[in-house]
Parts: C-alpha cells; structure tokens; sequence
C-alpha cells in the first residue's frame, strides 16, 4: 500500500487516558485529523471502594475494570468514524495506547480474573492502574536486594524500580492473595490486552516490556533473583511475563470478525503492536530525533526522549534500545501528579464565593485562578510547593513521598497556591531536564502535549522556568494521533515511524519563549524547590513516609473496627 494511493485511505488511534477513552480518524496521506469521540469508563477509577460490593479499599489503591476499555471500542470508534464522514471500508488500520503500567491479570484465553463467578469481590482480581501505589513497599525490596547483589539491569532504571511496575505489583499480588496469582496465568499490560480484544492473539509490546517490565538485552531479572524476594515468585517472569514481542509499528494481527463486529470496521485490517501513551506521542509532535524531549501534560507528566547514546540517568524511568523510535535508545522520566495536583486543589480548596465568580463570568475555576494568578509578578505569592501529592516518579522514584507548601500566611489567597502549584511542576520538570544534561543526555528542545497545553499561562510558566522555547504538538489528540501513524506503518502505507511522522505528525516549533527576567525571578525560587527537595527526598527528613505510615495504620485501625 502507499500513501500517494489516488483513493484516500484513514486510520483509526485510539487512546486509553486515566477516565476515558479516545478514537480518531485519520487520513493516511497527510495526518488530517477527521474525526474523534470520547468514551468515559463507567466504572472509572476505583480508589476508595470497589464498585461491585461498596466495600472499601486501602489507602494508594487505583483500579479499573477491563470490560469499560471494550466498551470504547463498541461506542467510541463507530462515533468517530461517523463524525469524520468516510466509509469504514477506506479505514486500512487501527493502533492504540495505553496507560501504563496498568496491568490486568487473565486466564490463558484473556479472561480477566474480576469477569470469573465468585471474585467480584477481591480487590486484586481488578485492573491495577497505573497510580496504583500500593506495592511500594514491594518496590523497596526489590530496589534494596538489587543494588545489594549488583545486578546489571537496575541502572537501566536510573537506580530505582517504580511501585508502579510490572514486577513490584506482581509481587504485591502475590503476597496479598497467593490463590489468585496462581490461578492467574498472565500478568498483561492493559495496552497488550486491549490488542489481545482487537486480534484474538497476544503479543506483547515492546515498549512496555523494556519500560515497565524489566526487559533489557532480551532478558528479564532471573528466576534466582525473584526466588530470593519470595519463593513463590521465583518464576513470574517466565510464567506470567513472558510472551512474543512485537517491535513498535509491526503488525501485531488482524482486526478479528468479533472487534469488526464492535468498531465497524472491516475485519482483516491491520492492528499495530500496542503501545504506552506517552511514548507513541512522540512521533505525533515529530520528535523522532535525537534531544527532543516530548512532556506528555495530562493528569501526570510523561517525558519520553530518544538520543543515539547510552547512558544512566539518575531517577529515570527506563532507557530501551527501540523503545520510542527504532535505531535510538528512548529515555524516559516522569512526574506522578501534574494535572491531577490543580484539579485536587480546585476541587477541595476554592471557596464558594470564587466559584460563583466563575460560573458569572462564564470561566472554569481553573480559568480564573490562572486568570488572577497571572497577574502578580514572579515570587509576589511568598509561596513554594512541592509537587508530590501522588509521590515522586522523577527522579526520586519514591511513591511515599507527599506534598509540600512552605510560605502559607493569613494573606495568602487560593490564587496564590493555585500559581505556586503550577509552578512546582515546572520545577519538577527543570530538575529532570537538568538531571538528563548532568549525565550527558542534553535536551535541546522541550515540546508539550495533551491536555495542559491549552492552559497558556501555565506554558510559560514552563518556558520561564526552564529558560528556554517550548514548542508544542500541533494536534488535540497527540497520543490518539501518534497511535494513528503507527497504524500507518502496520498497514504499510509508510516504510518506518519516521517517515510516517513526517507526513502526519504536527509540531509549532518555539511557541513559547522564555522572558529573561522571570527566568531569573523563577532560579530564585527554583533554589528553594531544590533545598526542600533534597531534604525531603534524598533523606534529610522521613516525615513523609512516617505519616504515611501512621495514616495507613489508623486506616487499617478503622476499617477493622468497622
């Protein structure tokens, strides 16, 4: 097949965010996007109690339910196909994303475990989502055996492994309910399941492999490593892990009769290998070379950068051969909470009065605290936060950690907080830039995506604050859209990811510029962020992690009570 085809051809990306799901339909040729719907999970985010029974789940738990992903593909993709006006038969692919590390555990069909009679009610039969940070003590130990017994693997990690991986939630399951890990035959990535529903065949990608499972030079961590951790899990990575892996933009199947039935689509068209929703945003943004680091601006932030060198990073996600764009090693950092930090603020700390403001002028109140917000000068709010309200990814790796505000007096307004917030996360995000340049990764261009770009203050905030241009994806639907182009490239409309994200992707280069005197304003501030991070983050204070000891101790006190 080829792009230049006289008879336009489209793609479908679906993207699987946090509370919903994303279809768009795009044309092969030159990535005109044509039409999208969005699909909200029914069951959304279980953190507090588990939707079929009420009863109450303990603290950092974060599930989902598998058959509301399914339903995206019933409701979300025949609504964009109709809102973009062509015939389902032009449509020659269909690729997908996902969150990660979410992971389902399944029987060997793809059953997921929560569908079988009787485990309704067990919390760990459920989609573990990606905020998941219930494994962090599963992660320690991990973290702590590694470096003990030097293994090779761990500075691949920037030194740490997340709560939020594949093994430590493994581990976690294992331990909490040994029955259901053994009647568990695979331990899938959401973004590997969701293409398992599509083709009736399980490949599993690479990218969340070498990301979130521990896969590096074709090798997981050994059976003695994981035997050394519990017994039990001495074989999880042969039994529960290991499968087929699809390299990023292959063919992982065809779209089954049953997933034609769902999309309306035609069977037998291409299904691209899945992918994590950061990752497959950098070539929407073209950001297939070397230096350009892509922040993924949603809920939380993703950075994901490729670059023709191997090094360790101190606190970074993971560096895999391949993993964003083929021939390159592909970095990743993160930060936990971004997007969720101002809508938790917003949510629980406006006061009346402000609300009705908005609501009479029209704005959301994030409108008009940014609105107030913009107004006073670097500093003026005496304020500076920490942004640790869901843990550190980047470059701490530690999910004991919590929030932080130093500066609060009877003068200090909710707008006030709000912008002492926003910029947190900017210094959140200098200090893993300039942890990628100290270990001789530099970061030439900085380019935004999702949903925060829209928010224009915030943006240059992050370009004051980092001192230099940020450019930003010139696309609404940046993970729907690169999931688009790997589509393409399943389909065989373009030879590689490359070419197709030059033809398709979409990029404003240098929208927003830094203003030196607020670059100089912010270092100030950015100097105490950095004074209090380390004290916090690197040891100087365990305050952090004993609270959240106590509180999971008087929780657990309660529900027992209860």
């Amino acid at each position: 097949m080829s792009q230049s085809s006289d008879t336009p051809t489209y793609v479908v990306g679906v993207d699987y965010g946090t509370l919903s799901g994303r279809a768009v339909v795009v044309r092969v040729h030159d990535g005109a996007e044509l039409g999208s719907a969005v699909h909200e999970y029914r069951h959304g985010v279980m953190d507090t109690e588990l939707a079929a029974t009420g009863a109450p789940l303990p603290p950092e738990w974060a599930l989902q339910v598998p058959a509301d992903y399914v339903e995206v593909l019933r409701q979300a993709v025949p609504a964009a196909v109709r809102a973009a006006g062509v015939d389902p038969a032009s449509v020659v692919g269909i690729g997908t994303d996902f969150t990660a590390c979410t992971m389902v555990p399944v029987l060997a069909d793809g059953t997921p475990l929560n569908e079988l009679p009787g485990l309704e009610d067990r919390p760990h039969a459920y989609v573990k989502l990606w905020k998941h940070h219930a494994a962090q003590a599963q992660a320690d130990r991990i973290n702590d055996l590694a470096a003990r017994r030097g293994e090779g693997w761990l500075p691949r990690y920037g030194g740490l492994i997340s709560s939020e991986w594949e093994f430590a939630k493994g581990l976690q399951l294992l331990e909490e309910d040994p029955e259901l890990y053994h009647r568990m035959d695979h331990w899938v990535e959401a973004a590997d399941w969701i293409v398992w529903q599509l083709t009736g065949s399980y490949v599993r990608n690479a990218c969340s492999a070498g990301y979130k499972g521990i896969l590096q030079d074709g090798e997981y961590p050994d059976r003695d490593f994981l035997a050394a951790l519990n017994p039990g899990f001495a074989g999880f990575a042969e039994e529960k892990l290991d499968r087929e892996v699809g390299a990023l933009g292959d063919m992982a199947g065809t779209l089954s009769a049953e997933a034609a039935a769902w999309t309306g689509l035609p069977a037998g068209i291409a299904v691209a290998v899945g992918n994590i929703d950061a990752h497959v945003c950098a070539p929407a943004a073209r950001a297939t070379a070397p230096g350009q680091m892509v922040a993924i601006m949603g809920t939380s932030t993703c950075h994901v950068m490729s670059s023709d060198t191997l090094r360790e990073v101190p606190g970074m996600c993971g560096v895999v051969d391949g993993g964003i764009i083929d021939g390159l090693y592909g970095y990743e950092a993160g930060q936990s909470g971004v997007g969720d930090i101002f809508g938790w603020f917003t949510a629980h700390f406006v006061p009346g009065p402000l609300r009705e403001e908005a609501a009479a002028r029209g704005l959301s109140v994030h409108e008009l605290l940014t609105e107030q917000a913009s107004r006073e000068p670097v500093g003026a709010h005496g304020l500076v936060a920490l942004d640790w309200q869901s843990g550190n990814r980047s470059v701490l790796v530690d999910h004991e950690l919590s929030g932080l505000l130093v500066g609060l007096t009877l003068a200090t307004r909710p707008h006030e907080v709000y912008r002492a917030l926003l910029e947190a996360t900017a210094f959140g995000a200098r200090t893993i830039v300039e942890t990628f340049a100290t270990a001789g990764i530099p970061v030439t261009e900085f380019v935004a995506a999702g949903g925060l770009i829209k928010n224009a203050f915030l943006m240059q905030v992050y370009a004051d604050v980092l001192g230099m241009p940020i450019s930003v994806i010139g696309s609404d639907q940046g993970p729907a859209l690169g999931s688009a182009i790997h589509a393409a490239v399943a389909a065989g409309a373009y030879p590689d990811v490359r070419a197709a994200a030059e033809a398709m992707g979409r990029l404003e280069r240098s929208a927003y510029t830094p203003d030196p005197a607020r670059t100089e304003a912010y270092s100030a501030l950015y100097a105490e962020y950095t004074a209090l991070h380390d004290h916090f983050g690197r040891g100087g204070n365990d305050v952090m992690r004993r609270l959240k000891a106590l509180r999971r101790h008087a929780r657990s006190a309660q529900e027992v009570s209860a």
